[in-house]
């Protein structure tokens, strides 16, 4: 065998966390908060700055565009190939074009809002989203950053 052997299990199996949000913009700090101290916790880890900005993206859009004062949820997943970032949100429709871009819908560059789904689409290794019994989830993942690559 050339270099170093690496074991046949992963140093944690998963771990995860859910946490029922506000339907405010209030809602948006917390999951960042919650992300940043989840991926802190590991040693390999996915890149936390990417993983923060898309929990907000998706927990803005949550909060922006669906109707209703219960509560939004956050669920943070870890395992040994990254990180999966789910936001469940009471309305079943799809979150427009998450996952298939709408070339006649491009973001407005002079425009404040838009950008959102362009973010997570371009920075996620994969996203999408599932309807769930009280409405859907959407999500993203991001893999682990090789310890060589983060920042120190």
């Amino acid at each position: 065998m050339n270099g170093p052997a690496l074991p046949d299990t992963p140093a944690f199996a998963s771990a995860s966390w859910r946490i029922a949000l506000p339907h405010t913009a209030a809602a948006v700090p917390v999951a960042r908060a919650l992300v940043r101290t989840a991926l802190a916790e590991l040693e390999h880890a996915a890149d936390s700055d990417t993983a923060e900005l898309l929990t907000a993206e998706l927990v803005a859009n949550a909060v922006e565009h669906t109707a209703g004062n219960g509560p939004i949820e956050l669920v943070v997943e870890l395992v040994p190939t990254g990180c999966k970032v789910e936001v469940h949100d009471p309305d079943p429709a799809p979150p427009g074009d998450l996952t298939v871009p709408d070339p006649a819908r491009e973001p407005d560059p002079w425009q404040e809002h838009g950008r959102g789904l362009l973010l997570i689409r371009t920075l996620s290794s994969s996203c999408g989203h599932r309807p769930t019994g009280s409405g859907k989830a959407v999500w993203f993942r991001l893999p682990v950053v090789p310890p060589q690559r983060r920042p120190a």
